[in-house]
């Protein structure tokens, strides 16, 4: 019953977009629409839509998929199980920790390693894991909960993200996963980490796992939450920035310029959260009259086509 009241109250806003959507300035939304595939922004406490391109358009999602891979980790109450790696877990593309054949971990460790630095070893073996040896029968698993939380244009065949079959989901269905996520104590607290250390149990080797998420260390309000890429998904992201009473989600898929877009995003529709500069009093000498006199100065703000959603 949750479920269906949590995606009733998604579909809701998404219908109620276009009389009372927040929008980006004009100049703002016609260069970020340049150079994105697709893209879906919401505003968390008004649960209104801020800008939204192609939002059900068929992508892959690259590494965004650990979200998924996580919450079952988190949700099946095992982070405190002991993990034997094994060839097959290793057996994966690059980007990996180093995981070695028979050392042991915590599966907390393991699901930190996949959500900082997008570990693809630490992610194949929360999967083989938690499918109790059959990664195919974890990717059920994935498409279960997807179907669960109100995903419906969404098919997990790995726990990776790799273009392996059809792998693939929307933007839309990877907000609805996001806000989903991030009502979890535990996962927030693993997608805001710019580094995790830990160590095999049984070898003490040490590991640092370290964060791809540029806004994580040049953002100060940014809370996550996760990075994306292969060649056939392009660079891809899912950003959160967060203070007082202004939260803000966004799902980018295959963008190339994934940081200016989402610095451009945030500096529009949180104005009081970008650099020193912007924020500098207004009764200091070094500001030029115009920055003193914001009111003074017009700026158009025109609704953006959204997709038909």
């Amino acid at each position: 019953m949750i479920y269906k009241l949590f995606v009733s109250f998604t579909t809701v806003c998404l219908f109620s977009l276009t009389l009372h959507a927040n929008y980006l300035d004009k100049e703002t939304a016609d260069r970020i629409n340049k150079n994105v595939d697709a893209l879906i922004a919401k505003d968390m406490n008004s649960k209104q839509l801020i800008f939204t391109k192609d939002a059900q358009k068929i992508n892959q999602p690259a590494s965004l998929t650990k979200i998924m891979t996580a919450l079952l980790a988190i949700e099946s109450g095992r982070m405190n199980d002991v993990v034997t790696i094994t060839k097959e877990m290793i057996s994966v593309e690059p980007t990996k920790a180093g995981l070695r054949v028979g050392e042991k971990f915590y599966l907390r460790d393991l699901v930190k390693a996949a959500m900082v630095m997008s570990a693809n070893d630490a992610a194949m073996a929360i999967g083989i894991y938690l499918g109790d040896g059959d990664v195919d029968r974890f990717a059920n698993q994935m498409n279960q909960k997807a179907k669960k939380i109100g995903m419906k244009q969404t098919n997990f065949t790995n726990p990776c993200g790799f273009d392996i079959g059809s792998h693939y989901s929307t933007a839309l269905d990877l907000l609805v996963m996001s806000e989903y996520a991030i009502r979890n104590s535990s996962f927030n607290e693993m997608a805001k980490l710019k580094r995790h250390d830990f160590k095999a149990l049984n070898t003490k080797r040490h590991y640092a796992a370290y964060t791809h998420n540029k806004l994580l260390n040049s953002y100060k309000y940014a809370v996550g939450i996760k990075t994306g890429y292969t060649q056939k998904a392009g660079p891809c992201l899912i950003a959160r920035a967060k203070n007082g009473n202004k939260d803000v989600l966004v799902v980018m898929l295959n963008s190339e310029q994934r940081w200016k877009n989402i610095r451009l995003i945030l500096d529009d529709v949180m104005p009081d959260l970008t650099d020193t500069k912007q924020k500098t009093p207004q009764n200091s000498r070094a500001v030029t009259p115009k920055k003193t006199q914001p009111k003074a100065k017009t700026i158009k703000k025109t609704p953006i086509k959204l997709a038909k959603l």
